[in-house]
């Protein structure tokens, strides 16, 4: 996935997912990779009832990377592997998050607007990474869980972003309680019926980060 939208007013957005912070942040309509998005994390030892609004970068850095200027940021996560995979695996177990979104973009020539159908908003499944520099310096950067296309999507998208229920926000961020095959089995498509497709959008610039994982 490489756009997504969030337009809802800030208020709107902190009742849906439960966090105490208010922030003010404008509405944006075409959200792309390596721009600030919105994320939604677990404060410590609240069983990810306790949430917290914070800015990152969409595309991160493992913490493995030695030199940032020879390896791609990156924007999606596949569901399929996500546990195994070096890039990923620690940041599953220990630093999951939620990107607020009113829709996100699929397909091409033309790309199609997907939406919730009862008009609210989404919780994009993602992960999280503080990236340290050689000098010390931090780095806050997510990604987006991706999974295979429901039937809404599949005439012109082969892969989705993973949505968690919003009655699942909870077990999704707490990385201390809930086991991680519960969370695994929420990385699956959306169930039919969930969205909407609301029309056709036009072209817009390429994105400057890596898609490599899905």
């Amino acid at each position: 996935m490489r756009r997504f939208a969030l337009t809802s007013p800030p208020e709107t957005v902190r009742a849906f997912f439960g966090y105490g912070d208010r922030p003010e942040f404008p509405p944006r309509a075409e959200i792309a990779p390596t721009e600030p998005i919105a994320v939604v994390c677990a404060r410590a030892f609240t069983h990810g009832a306790g949430r917290r609004f914070l800015l990152m970068r969409w595309g991160f850095l493992p913490g493995f990377v030695k030199d940032p200027q020879h390896f791609p940021l990156i924007v999606n996560a596949r569901a399929e592997g996500v546990l195994e995979r070096p890039s990923f695996a620690a940041a599953f177990k220990r630093r999951r998050c939620l990107a607020p979104a009113d829709g996100f973009y699929a397909g091409s020539s033309p790309k199609r607007f997907v939406a919730a159908a009862d008009g609210g908003p989404l919780g994009l499944a993602g992960l999280y990474e503080t990236y340290l520099d050689h000098t010390g310096g931090e780095l806050d950067g997510a990604c987006l869980i991706t999974t295979s296309a429901n039937a809404t999507l599949a005439p012109f998208s082969e892969r989705m972003p993973v949505i968690v229920p919003r009655s699942a926000f909870s077990a999704w961020l707490d990385h201390e309680t809930t086991p991680l095959s519960a969370a695994l089995a929420l990385l699956r498509p959306a169930p039919e019926g969930l969205l909407r497709l609301a029309g056709a959008a036009s072209a817009t610039r390429p994105g400057r980060a890596a898609d490599a994982q899905g």
